[in-house]
């Protein structure tokens, strides 16, 4: 049996607004923007992608599950989705740990990890 992931459901106030804002900070594509499921991919025809979905309700505890990324340089890339819109979050992380906890625009919680030591 072949299993596939085909993407990951994000609830959502504002899909579309949500939407866009991970697609510019990941700088992947819209593949589809119905209100009802707005959904971007790495590229047209490329697996995973994020679908955000509408709720009525807002966001109100830490993510029982989140997205883990890890770039070149940890300090820049932090610094560039702080200036589009992510703010520090605290999940009792404690301070010394090598990651960088960041909540997007309606407060899910995301980690920017260190570079992978060679």
């Amino acid at each position: 049996m072949a299993l596939e992931w085909e993407q990951l459901v994000v609830d959502a106030g504002d899909p579309a607004t949500l939407g866009h804002w991970w697609a510019q900070a990941l700088g992947w594509v819209v593949v589809n923007d119905d209100p009802d499921e707005y959904e971007i991919r790495p590229a047209p025809d490329r697996l995973p992608g994020l679908v955000f979905v509408p709720v009525p309700d807002a966001k109100t505890v830490k993510n029982r599950l989140h997205l883990d990324f890890r770039p070149d340089d940890q300090e820049a890339e932090v610094r560039r989705l702080l200036a589009h819109g992510a703010r520090p979050a605290d999940v009792g992380q404690g301070p010394d740990v090598t990651w960088v906890v960041l909540a997007d625009p309606e407060g899910n919680e995301f980690c920017v990890l260190a570079p992978r030591r060679t």
